[in-house]
């Protein structure tokens, strides 16, 4: 049984190493248990750079979202907090080691009780090569360091519901075999992929220009790769696929080691604690939350009696948590959970579309003119055939009139050109990035977080810090008196 009390007695006396700490989900997870359990023994966060604890105190510490601690323990008292037990690492996972000295290493594997893996590089369109340094190999890494530590009471991996691409109807909680495509008849060679990057990079050496054109050549090139690699085995982009292959060397290298996989769906805003409403990073839902705001974004492509699975981050957070106090120490598991609402909760994108309308009418956004951006009805396709047809009429036809015209009036009309492109150009680049997503039509299976819930009977303060049950939360009140303002405070500056 797992309960709010045993959670914050859990991590009393733990040493805790967390990679991607400077990410959204990192700072409420160093938060929480600063927060919950002061008497936490240290908190070990890996970041790259040299000076380590500039950023960890910069980009981690110094945010908005510590503030209700400052508040519980005053600056002084906070700053005394962090510095007895906040420990900054200058490493890198893409590194064998880490990227860590020797007598740094030796000495954390000596007192190292849970290491949880966050980082990540969650570009859809990320090289390739750097795609499988991050989200490949640095999880070989960590579990190479993790079998040398002799205190070791769980390895924790986040990854993403995504990994799963487009599959239709129910899925389930459960790994990912090696080996294991979307596309039937491809059997997915880790190695050989990591051959592939090596020989196209090489070749790609070879035939180099000058240092600038071959940069630009080898991010061209590597991206291309990426994508024609993850669409070639079934995913949709290098993010997803490079996160599934991540989750493969976890299950090959694990050995007995306790081993929790959390995958969440879009993570959104804090819905409760510390700081409702916070949040940091652009995601799917948030784009169009910008791009409508900003009257930018006159069509969309998607279904709106459709589901969007999305979940806020202090829950995730939360599970992530009971998770480690559920299998601290059970040799030999691999437990998958799903961070997902689709099956208990559901929200569609009419809610999300709704929520925004009653928002920016009642809310209405300024320019930089001083103006007040008129808010207009926004026209989903359930086609991308229509879009395509459709932003070829009303944009790219016009568009090739108005620049001969423009040319010939020596740029009488530049801005209105302008203008205009930008707005094709943002919606098609929209399209290209998330329209895999728009009609997704699978529903997470969550029920390993079911029974986890289910030990946590919310009757006590301490049960209610760590509420992660989606069915607790009404989607149209928290799009629009928390989510679409913290887009707006956080993300839409």
């Amino acid at each position: 049984m797992v309960d709010g009390a045993r959670i914050i007695e859990y991590f009393r006396g733990k040493s805790v190493l967390i990679t991607g700490s400077t990410g959204f989900l990192g700072k409420i997870l160093v938060e929480k248990i600063l927060r919950v359990q002061p008497d936490v023994n240290k908190i070990y966060l890996l970041v790259r750079g040299i000076d380590a604890k500039q950023r960890v105190d910069e980009e981690v510490i110094g945010t908005e979202l510590f503030g209700l601690l400052r508040e519980k323990h005053g600056e002084e008292g906070f700053q005394q907090l962090v510095e007895e037990k906040v420990v900054a690492l200058a490493g890198d996972i893409i590194y064998q080691n880490l990227g860590l000295e020797t007598p740094m290493l030796e000495d954390l594997a000596k007192c190292i009780d849970v290491i949880v893996n966050i980082a990540a590089t969650t570009n859809f369109y990320e090289r390739y090569d750097v795609s499988l340094d991050v989200n490949v190999m640095g999880v070989k890494h960590l579990c190479e360091f993790a079998k040398q530590c002799a205190r070791l009471k769980m390895l924790m991996h986040v990854s993403t519901a995504y990994v799963s691409g487009d599959r239709e109807g129910l899925i389930l909680e459960k790994p990912i075999n090696l080996g294991e495509s979307l596309r039937q008849g491809t059997y997915l060679d880790v190695d050989a992929e990591l051959r592939l990057v090596r020989e196209a990079k090489k070749e790609l050496q070879l035939n180099a220009g000058d240092e600038d054109d071959a940069s630009r050549t080898e991010r061209k090139a590597m991206k291309e790769l990426g994508i024609k690699r993850a669409r070639h085995f079934g995913w949709s982009n290098t993010y997803v696929f490079t996160k599934a292959m991540g989750e493969m060397i976890l299950g090959q290298l694990r050995g007995d080691m306790p081993v929790v996989i959390i995958r969440p769906s879009i993570i959104t805003s804090v819905q409760a604690d510390p700081l409702p409403g916070w949040m940091q990073g652009t995601r799917t839902i948030d784009t169009l939350i910008i791009g409508y705001a900003k009257q930018n974004l006159s069509c969309f492509l998607g279904d709106l009696s459709m589901v969007v699975d999305v979940i806020p981050g202090d829950m995730v957070v939360n599970a992530m948590m009971a998770a480690m106090a559920a299998h601290s120490e059970e040799k030999g598991v691999q437990a998958v959970y799903h961070c997902t609402s689709s099956l208990s909760n559901p929200a569609t994108y009419s809610m999300l579309y709704e929520a925004g309308r009653r928002y920016f009418y009642e809310n209405p956004r300024v320019g930089e003119d001083g103006k007040v951006i008129p808010t207009k009805e926004m026209y989903f396709f359930t086609t991308i055939t229509r879009l395509r047809l459709y932003m070829m009429l009303a944009y790219k036809l016009p568009l090739e009139i108005l620049h001969l015209v423009n040319l010939l009036l020596c740029g009488l009309f530049s801005r209105v050109y302008n203008d205009m492109n930008r707005k094709y150009k943002f919606v098609m680049l929209l399209v290209d990035i998330y329209g895999p997503f728009a009609f997704l039509k699978g529903c997470y299976d969550d029920m390993n977080l079911e029974r986890l819930r289910m030990t946590m009977k919310m009757n006590t303060l301490e049960d209610q810090m760590f509420n992660f049950d989606p069915r607790t939360i009404h989607w149209e009140e928290y799009f629009y008196r928390i989510h679409i303002p913290g887009v707006l405070k956080y993300l839409c500056k």
